[in-house]
């Protein structure tokens, strides 16, 4: 059976021939020539990872190719964790316009510039971003990317090594680099969509900040933070303290105007700490006074029905899915759920046997409430959905 989408995954030693069995295999499941192969290496040593994408890129020499080294890939509707191991993806976009693109960092004065970036047309849809976390200022870039890229969403995640810093591996079109960032820009004629699960579920009132400085939140609702986070998990059953004690997250609202503000309606960002003295809490962002922010916490219950439900209304929504990438955080797999499998399984159970593959990044990039983020623990999805649009 062919499709527009197809993938392929091969585990072994011989990373070479196994990324030649993964994107063979992708390649194969096309009913036509690839337009996008995406693909995935964890391995151990990166000079070996370094001649599997060389492999890999020679496969499809008139495709559009990206890929990264990981410490985990996703394929064949399944995960492999810290296992050399190699997923593949193929796509056939028609007459969707790709454009693949290197982002390199230069140091202008007390500030970076990014080059390389690909110009803007008005049907772009969706660009595709992985880079290595130990050179490229991602959260900077992701963050900063509307004044540049306007409403363009990003999707992808951080690249990574089994050996971390020096080892990460990206690919682009026969180039092989060592530091940056690559992606492709996704155009014209084709139906993509985002799905971003961030797996939290809140705890205690929504507060409005009415006291902070930098990343600290001195004041919630008028009353000093650490105290009213005290309140909220003194209100708690045991389970729920547990997963605080493990893990507090907050959530900062979306939308201020909202009449509610419930699971799904926030930015996660951790909890960092605490600062007795100061009766403040301390946050992996900086959040400005007047934002409504609420505590969360996290789990594998609240994570699996999370992606389930996004994924549900997505495919509600915009009809058959054909095909999907999936970024997902190396702590979730089987360090969350217990499975690596748990990911590639709830898009299977959720979208039916699409063409899927993916990696286990070291952060996660996708849009929220419209912006793009750097994410933790979080799995983002890029869709391709049928062409023609449910109802016509």
């Amino acid at each position: 059976m062919t499709s527009r989408f197809a993938d392929g995954l091969a585990v072994g030693s011989d990373l070479v021939e196994v990324a030649e069995r993964a994107v063979r295999q992708a390649l194969s499941r096309l009913g036509g020539e690839a337009d996008l192969v995406c693909f995935f290496i964890c391995g151990d040593d990166p000079d070996d990872v370094a001649r599997a994408g060389q492999r890999a890129m020679r496969l499809a020499p008139d495709a559009n190719v990206i890929g990264c080294s990981a410490t985990g890939v996703i394929g064949d509707g399944q995960g492999v964790e810290l296992t050399p191991a190699v997923s593949a993806w193929a796509a056939r976009l028609g007459e969707a316009r790709l454009t693949t693109f290197a982002l390199e960092t230069l140091n202008a004065e007390d500030k970076f510039v990014v080059v390389g970036l690909p110009e803007r047309s008005p049907d772009d849809h969706v660009a595709i971003l992985l880079a290595d976390p130990y050179s490229f200022p991602t959260d900077a870039f992701v963050e900063r990317s509307a004044e540049v890229l306007g409403e363009l969403p990003l999707i992808g995640g951080l690249a990574n090594g089994m050996h971390g810093r020096g080892s990460v591996r990206l690919f682009a079109d026969g180039e092989i680099y060592t530091e940056g960032a690559i992606g492709v820009l996704i155009s014209g004629a084709v139906r993509v969509g985002t799905v971003v699960s961030q797996g939290c579920r809140p705890i205690g009132p929504s507060m409005v900040v009415t006291r902070a400085e930098d990343n600290l939140l001195l004041e919630l609702a008028g009353q000093p933070a650490l105290a009213r986070l005290e309140d909220i998990v003194s209100d708690l059953d045991e389970d729920d303290r547990e997963l605080v004690a493990s893990g507090l997250q907050i959530g900062v609202a979306i939308d201020e105007y909202a009449e509610r503000h419930e699971r799904g309606d926030f930015l996660i960002r951790g909890v960092i700490g605490i600062d007795p003295e100061r009766e403040a809490v301390a946050i992996g962002d900086v959040v400005e006074v007047g934002r409504t922010v609420r505590f969360q916490v996290r789990d594998a219950a609240t994570a699996d029905e999370d992606l389930y439900d996004l994924l549900d209304a997505h495919r509600e929504e915009f009809g058959r899915v054909d095909g999907a990438l999936l970024f997902s955080c190396n702590g979730r797999g089987s360090a969350m759920f217990g499975s690596a499998d748990h990911d590639p399984v709830a898009l299977r159970d959720t979208l039916g046997p699409v063409g899927m593959a993916g990696f286990f990044a070291a952060g996660e990039v996708g849009p929220v409430g419209g912006h793009n983020h750097v994410h933790g623990f979080t799995a983002s999805v890029l869709v391709f959905s049928a062409t023609t649009p449910p109802g016509d």
